[in-house]
């Protein structure tokens, strides 16, 4: 099934190629520098980060189901690969434990691991989006100023591994400010608000148009105070031959195929890979115009088969990308064609025209991920998470913060715990509902418990029963809707109706003593999580 149902990326969509074709420009701008400066912060060989995103565009994207998302060298996984090379002693042994991690990943997903993707709270993914935006703002103000310090370039993580956070290297960003490259983002940015304003114009994508503007200004500045110097370009390998094209593969050494130091690096690149790609997959799904739900097993596979292929040649682990999923939605992307178009411009970019690319400023394309941020942390997006209520913003509000203050995965595991909270609290409210029938003699009470009652409703339930008001002297448990049961409630049940007996009260239990007390854990999952946001919610994205 995943080899026929792959068959058809070979197919070029004409329909949808108007949209994708420029989308994927946009990917290639944005991935370009960002390939470049992960495999920098990774202390991996710059052309590891560019065969990294070429595999993430043309192999990952072919394979998977996704229609949005874009592979690539993640940011998050920059301190395991540098750590993990330092350890392992060789750059080669390390593309061993790479290719082992994508055979890793293959058969999470021929397990079904993906299925752990549908948990994760819609509150959590969006404040996550959100969280993320502000780190691209954050993190592309110092570019925008003209601060290149190559040291944190690339890096999303609050803490750099230059002992620098996030808000020092803005500081230092904003005290060597160069006015040529914060002309160029001003200008730049300007041209990315009002180009798409001009209907006729905008058939031609705005970031082209700024990174033109931005070559063209750079050039004009030769010579005066306004002069950009080589550390405020992107850089790129300029290959003159085949032979040093192929010169810059490097391969796995299978002798160190024992070494345990490589198997421990596998299964953490293969696990930290796997969750960050499903929780891209996850918010992606949700600025998805079209709604479209993506295959999560069919990823892990996809991801296997592109670690695989990156250990096998030279590359770095690659995991889907929020940043250039999300500036792949934003440029109009319709289907997967934009990130294989992707893979394609960054090969021709190496192959054909190094020279041209190098002339490229990084500020126009900070520009460009400056928008990007906005758009994922737009004001509008906080103000709708405040009306759905505490129990959706608290956990927003928390992941974001704390993914601006550690890092994706960390920030995530926050708001998630805080989620869950909310979560069970609604939870042990909604155990049973009651209702109360007044008479002469007394009042009778009819206690229907919830579909699934579980340990965590036991003291509610059991506080509730006990503190029943006196005058009412017939009661009825009802548990005749109810899924399941734990035997704990059972058993607290069981002795209230002694204690109810004993006192001269008359109790009637509906369905409760012959209840199944072997918990369906698939119905448990889903009582848990129905009080959270549906997962295919519509979220309105603001273009």
């Amino acid at each position: 099934m995943f080899g026929t149902r792959t068959s058809a990326f070979l197919k070029l969509s004409k329909r949808d190629l108007k949209y994708d074709f420029p989308a994927s420009i946009v990917v290639f701008l944005v991935a370009l520098p960002l390939c470049l400066g992960i495999a920098l912060a990774s202390g991996a060989p710059l052309f590891s980060g560019l065969l990294s995103g070429i595999i993430g565009g043309i192999v990952i994207a072919s394979f998977s189901g996704s229609q949005l998302s874009v592979s690539g060298p993640a940011a998050g996984l920059a301190v395991i690969v540098l750590g993990a090379i330092e350890q392992l002693g060789a750059f080669e042994t390390f593309l061993l434990a790479v290719l082992l991690a994508g055979v890793i990943q293959f058969a999470l997903g021929i397990i079904k691991a993906g299925m752990i993707g549908n948990y994760f709270p819609s509150s959590v993914i969006i404040g996550m989006l959100a969280g993320i935006g502000i780190i691209i703002i954050l993190k592309q103000l110092p570019h925008a100023v003209g601060y290149d310090d190559s040291s944190f370039f690339g890096e999303e993580s609050f803490v750099q591994l230059n002992n620098e956070n996030t808000f020092s290297a803005l500081q230092k960003a904003l005290g060597a400010i160069n006015y040529g490259a914060f002309i160029i983002c001003a200008i730049s940015l300007a041209t990315l608000i009002v180009w798409p304003k001009f209907k006729k114009l905008s058939i031609v994508p705005a970031p082209l148009i700024v990174v033109i503007i931005g070559v063209l200004l750079s050039l004009l500045f030769v010579g005066s105070d306004f002069e950009l110097a080589q550390n405020h370009m992107v850089v790129i390998p300029v290959v003159n031959s085949f032979n040093e094209f192929t010169g810059l593969f490097t391969f796995p050494d299978f002798t160190q195929i024992a070494n345990k130091d490589v198997w421990i690096a596998a299964f953490t690149i293969a696990i930290i890979a796997s969750l960050e790609t499903l929780l891209s997959l996850e918010a992606v799904d949700k600025i998805d115009p079209f709604k479209r739900v993506s295959p999560t097993n069919r990823e892990l596979m996809a991801q296997g088969v592109g670690n695989m292929t990156s250990g096998l040649v030279g590359g770095l682990p690659l995991t889907a990308v929020i940043v250039r999923s999300s500036a792949n939605v934003n440029a109009g992307g319709r289907t997967r064609q934009s990130a294989i178009l992707h893979g394609v411009w960054l090969i021709l970019a190496v192959l054909l025209i190094p020279i041209i690319i190098n002339l490229i400023p990084l500020a126009c394309l900070a520009a460009i991920l400056l928008h990007t941020g906005y758009k994922l942390a737009k004001p509008s997006s906080f103000k709708q998470m405040w009306h759905k209520g505490l129990d959706q913003f608290v956990p927003f509000f928390v992941t974001i913060v704390a993914v601006v203050f550690t890092d994706l995965l960390t920030g995530v595991g926050v708001g998630l715990f805080v989620a869950m909270f909310y979560i069970l609290r609604n939870n042990l409210s909604n155990a049973f509902e009651y209702d109360i029938d007044e008479n002469e003699e007394g009042a009778k009470i009819t206690i229907s418990l919830a579909e699934e009652v579980t340990f965590l409703n036991k003291a509610a339930i059991q506080k509730s029963l006990y503190n029943l008001p006196k005058r009412i002297n017939e009661i009825v448990i009802d548990g005749s809707h109810s899924r399941f049961i734990d035997k704990d409630v059972i058993e607290v049940i069981k002795d209230f109706e002694q204690n109810a007996v004993s006192k001269g009260r008359t109790i009637e239990l509906v369905g409760i003593v012959n209840k199944k007390n072997v918990p369906n854990i698939k119905r448990f999952t889903q009582a848990i999580m129905k009080n959270n946001i549906p997962k295919k919610e519509i979220i309105k994205q603001q273009q």
